[in-house]
C-alpha cells in the first residue's frame, strides 16, 4: 500500500490534488447539511445577516479560493504549503459551487428548480477532479515518452480536432459530455455526431427545414428525459434536498 501511494500520489504530486477534492467535496456534504437543517428550522444554525444583510457563503468562498489559488501557484506541488493551499482552495470551491446557480441567474434561486444547477455542477466538478486524479489527460497526452517528442505537432493536431469535437457538442446543448470530454476525447465525439438537443442554438441553426431531423432529435430527448428525470430528480433530492415548489427568487426561504 505505502509504495502504491507513492508511486500513485506523492512521487507525481498528486497529494495536493487529493486533498483539495477532497475538501471540495466536504466543504459541499457540510454546507448543504447546515442550509438543510437552517430550513427545517433544526439545531443552532442560522443565517448570518450582520445589520441585516444576508452574506451568502459563496462569499467567504470566494475569498478562501483567491488566498488558497495565489498560494498554490507559489507553492508547488509538495510540501506542507502545497498541501494547506489545496485545502483552503477546495472549500472555497465548495462552498462557491453550491450557490453556483444564485451566481448564473443572479437571484436567490437556492431552493428552486434552477437551484438544481448548483448540484449538477459540484457533481460534474467532483468527477472531472476524479478523473484528473487518475491519471486521465486529454488525448494521452501524458503518456508521450523522450522518444516521442518530436511527434508532438501530431498531439497538437489531435487536441485542435478534440476542441472542435468540445465545441460542437455545446454547439449541440450538451454541457456534460462537452466538459467531459475535454479529458475523455471519446466523449466528445459522440456529443457532436449525435442528433442537438431541441433548442439548442445547432438545432435552431441546421434543423429550421429539416423537419425530419427536428422530430427526431425531439423523440429521441423526449424518451430519454422520461426514462431519467424521476431517477436523477430523486438523486439530486437526496444530495442537495428538494426544492421549494412556493420559493421563486429572491428572499426564497432560509438558507446558509
Amino acid at each position: 500500500m505505502g509504495s502504491w501511494w507513492d508511486r500513485n500520489i506523492i512521487d507525481p504530486g498528486k497529494l495536493p490534488l487529493l486533498l483539495a477534492l477532497a475538501a471540495f467535496i466536504l466543504a459541499f456534504v457540510v454546507v448543504r447539511t447546515v442550509t438543510r437543517l437552517i430550513r427545517a428550522g433544526k439545531g443552532p444554525f442560522r443565517d448570518v445577516t450582520p445589520g441585516g444583510l444576508h452574506i451568502h457563503h459563496a462569499v467567504p468562498g470566494v475569498i478562501l479560493m483567491v488566498v488558497g489559488g495565489f498560494c498554490a501557484v507559489g507553492s508547488g506541488r509538495h510540501g506542507v504549503g502545497a498541501g494547506g493551499a489545496a485545502v483552503v482552495f477546495g472549500v472555497g470551491a465548495g462552498l462557491v459551487l453550491d450557490e453556483f446557480a444564485l451566481i448564473l441567474h443572479l437571484s436567490d434561486v437556492y431552493w428552486t428548480e434552477q437551484g438544481r444547477q448548483s448540484v449538477e455542477v459540484v457533481v460534474l466538478a467532483a468527477a472531472l477532479g476524479l478523473l484528473v486524479l487518475g491519471g486521465f489527460s486529454p488525448l494521452g497526452v501524458a503518456d508521450v515518452g523522450p522518444e516521442e517528442h518530436e511527434g508532438r505537432t501530431g498531439v497538437v493536431v489531435g487536441v485542435l480536432v478534440n476542441f472542435c469535437f468540445v465545441v460542437l457538442a455545446l454547439l449541440k446543448g450538451k454541457p456534460r459530455m462537452a466538459v467531459l470530454g475535454v479529458l475523455v476525447p471519446l466523449v466528445a465525439l459522440v456529443g457532436a455526431l449525435r442528433l442537438a438537443r431541441p433548442g439548442s442554438l445547432w438545432a435552431r441553426r441546421f434543423y429550421g427545414d429539416r423537419h425530419r431531423a427536428r422530430a427526431r432529435a425531439t423523440l429521441r430527448y423526449y424518451r430519454r428525459d422520461r426514462r431519467w428525470a424521476g431517477p436523477r430528480r430523486r438523486l439530486e433530492n437526496l444530495i442537495g434536498g428538494a426544492p421549494d415548489p412556493t420559493a421563486a427568487g429572491p428572499g426564497a426561504g432560509p438558507r446558509g
